[in-house]
């Protein structure tokens, strides 16, 4: 039998959608002692929230259920209620009558049950989240930071997000503009928490290329040049798509399958041995834009950003030199080609993902982090593929860079005695500041992507190139997979076994990861680790088990030039033994070698391993020893409760897959094949990377440890 998931709708005016959910409440779930659960409360006010009970009275939990939201609210769990006033729902539906979709600001104003029902939805599914085993949110467990979104969705399936007022401290809006009661929240109940909103929470359903339309025509001043631009050169179908609905249908219909790892004979050791993986519920589509601002191009170009035109932004970026010496392209009016110099600008902007302001990188296990504290210390960095022609994207925070940038390239203090933070950073590498806390953040967000302003131009040009470059570039395994952000399967703030153990299917049932390709004995199953205390990057891993094939695509290298590939495994006793291939050409890979026994320690003196001593000369010799046999042992800045990886966990390794020629215009791919006849051991993947020539075999400025 499935676990029981989240409710999830999308909610449109005379349209219903399928939901997952129990049939009924649990009667024997009621609670029938003296405390007050979040309806008793409520009831205990009528003169407040007299108008929102009757709205969950008559809200079924699902489409399938004869079960009300107000008894879900009378079950014991852990909810946490955003409950608007009888005013703030009276003025909704003033709202609703002055657009014409009701005749007057009552519930007898609707011309049909229908748009009644869906607007009641609307109301009763966006106020409540559910915590179910794990937790309700207090105002003191908020996300922090201005315009970060809670852990959970609610019962729409949406994530709301909070917003701080910088000179009112103590005022609270939930998805921008509605306030929180400054003296009606934290209520306490026995089954969660009340806290009385101002207005209705009712997010709109607007694609990305709907919000930049609305931006253009609206003359809204902020993103006019950029949504031009992207909608001109061929982005607006594509920013129009929300969700892979034959997906979808598949799996409400059961046909997308949970996996049963006890059933096969796999337990996930070090995580609970819990029996299940889950499949994602659905598949999404999102994207994140980087925009320069209409200021910016009012003072580049000298006209109000209304007027500014796609010519006028082109020749700007051709007379900037905003591109790559080697670069091929038109510079026409024939916006949509991929060949045209500003179709190729702009979509070096944007990512094939929806990244919230809070997971534009994590902050986990990196050395010195403090969940108790929150507060960046050594770098953390994603690197991402773009959209069109495929180049890289940095995306970096640091305690010294004072907010998150992009491309960024500061001098650090990387020594093997140093503490690996930033000691400056040059004025021409310092990146492109990201807009991700500032109060209108929220006014640029969408169902399916967000547009984040930048302080200065974005380009691939031969400088960010030949930074990228000159540095390591280490990708974790869940960042080469768009659908994982856009779907929060990845790092989700969860302990709930369905968003820890997330099973993809393979391709012959449905291929959910558009770059991974497994074949049909692969059993493929992502660990979030959220709480766990596991010394890989971000804690989370990646395995599978049976007859297993993967191959995925890899991301870019920024420059032509010789690469070592290295792939890193903390092993042990479940692991198996993989061959790597390696090319090109998907169909026709390359042996990396002999295949490698992931279940070999780092330690083992084989590969010329010795523990690092006082003698940093002596270690660099070790670890020259270990390169010769195309090992390395792992980093310093990743961390747990034994202390960094390379020291306090020394059998991590690095394991040196290729080291060859590279061009950067091609697309490359890993394949990891099983080579044992059982398919009872696991196939493991934390990170990756590229790295150049001229970092690891620099004769004046050796590789650091980090």
């Amino acid at each position: 039998m499935k676990l029981i998931r989240k409710a999830s709708v999308a909610l449109f005016l005379g349209t219903l959608l399928f939901m997952g959910c129990k049939e009924n409440v649990d009667e024997s779930a009621r609670y029938v002692f003296n405390e007050q659960t979040i309806i008793s409360y409520m009831e205990k006010h009528p003169e407040t929230y007299s108008e929102y009970l009757d709205v969950l009275r008559n809200t079924n939990v699902s489409e399938i259920s004869q079960s009300t939201v107000y008894q879900l609210l009378t079950a014991r769990g852990h909810y946490t209620v955003f409950a608007p006033t009888n005013e703030a729902i009276y003025n909704y539906l003033q709202e609703l009558t002055e657009s014409g979709l009701i005749s007057s600001p009552s519930w007898d104003g609707f011309a049909t049950d229908v748009k009644r029902d869906s607007i009641r939805k609307v109301i009763a599914y966006n106020s409540v989240i559910d915590g179910k085993d794990e937790i309700y949110y207090e105002t003191s467990n908020f996300p922090t930071e201005n315009n970060s979104e809670m852990p959970l969705s609610n019962m729409n399936d949406r994530k709301l997000t909070v917003r701080y007022v910088k000179y009112e401290p103590d005022s609270l809006y939930i998805n921008y503009d509605c306030p929180m009661s400054i003296r009606n929240r934290d209520i306490p109940a026995i089954n969660g928490v009340v806290h009385q909103m101002e207005k209705v929470i009712a997010p709109k359903d607007i694609t990305l290329a709907a919000l930049m339309a609305d931006i253009i025509d609206n003359k809204k001043e902020g993103f006019i040049v950029a949504s031009r631009v992207a909608l001109t050169c061929g982005l607006r179908d594509t920013f129009n798509v929300t969700e892979d609905f034959r997906y979808r249908n598949l799996y409400m219909r059961g046909l997308i399958p949970d996996f049963n790892a006890k059933a096969f004979g796999w337990v996930f050791h070090g995580a609970s041995g819990h029996p299940m993986a889950y499949a994602p519920e659905h598949r999404r589509y999102g994207f994140t834009m980087f925009a320069e601002t209409d200021a910016f191009w009012r003072e580049q170009i000298g006209k109000e950003p209304s007027e500014i035109t796609c010519e006028d932004v082109q020749k700007w970026v051709y007379d900037n030199h905003q591109y790559t010496e080697g670069d091929v392209f038109t510079t026409d009016n024939n916006w949509t080609s991929p060949n045209n110099l500003l179709n190729q600008w702009v979509t070096y902007h944007v990512l094939p993902m929806r990244i919230p302001s809070n997971k534009l990188v994590y902050h986990v296990n990196e050395y010195g982090f403090s969940y108790s504290k929150m507060e960046p210390t050594i770098p953390v960095y994603e690197f991402y593929a773009t959209m069109g022609k495929r180049r890289l994207l940095k995306i970096y925070e640091s305690r010294e860079s004072e907010g998150i940038y992009l491309n960024r390239f500061p001098n650090l203090d990387n020594g093997r005695r140093g503490t690996y933070h930033e000691l400056s950073c040059d004025p021409d590498k310092v990146g492109n500041l990201i807009d991700n806390r500032s109060e209108n953040v929220q006014l640029y967000q969408a169902l399916n992507g967000i547009i984040y302003g930048i302080d200065k131009p974005l380009a691939y040009t031969d400088a960010v190139r030949e930074n990228l470059a000159r540095g390591r570039i280490r990708f974790d395994a869940m960042s080469l997979f768009p659908e994982a952000m856009t779907n929060d399967l990845r790092k989700k703030e969860s302990t709930d076994p369905v968003d820890q153990f997330v099973h993809f299917p393979p391709n012959t049932t449905y291929k959910y990861l558009e770059d991974m390709d497994m074949n049909n004995e692969t059993h493929f199953v992502y660990l979030n680790s959220y709480k766990y205390d596991w010394c890989n990057n971000q804690a989370d891993e990646l395995k599978a088990e049976g007859h297993y094939e993967i191959t995925i695509k890899l991301p870019p290298v920024p420059r032509s030039g010789t690469y070592e590939l290295r792939y890193r495994v903390l092993p042990n006793g479940d692991r198996g033994i993989i061959q790597f291939y390696f090319g090109n050409n998907k169909d026709r890979l390359v042996p990396t070698g002999i295949p490698i026994d992931l279940t070999k320690s780092g330690t083992n003196p084989n590969y010329g391993y010795e523990p690092d001593t006082d003698d940093d000369d002596y270690n660099a010799e070790i670890d020259k020893h270990m390169r010769a046999n195309w090992r390395m042992k792992s980093e310093m800045s990743i961390t747990n409760s034994g202390g960094p990886s390379r020291t306090g966990s020394p059998s991590n390794v690095r394991h040196i897959l290729i080291r060859q020629h590279l061009n950067a215009d091609d697309t490359y791919y890993l394949r990891l094949k099983s080579v044992l006849d059982s398919d009872k051991k696991e196939m493991y993947m934390d990170y990756l990377e590229w790295c150049a020539k001229e970092v690891y075999d620099n004769p004046m400025t050796p590789e650091d440890i980090w």
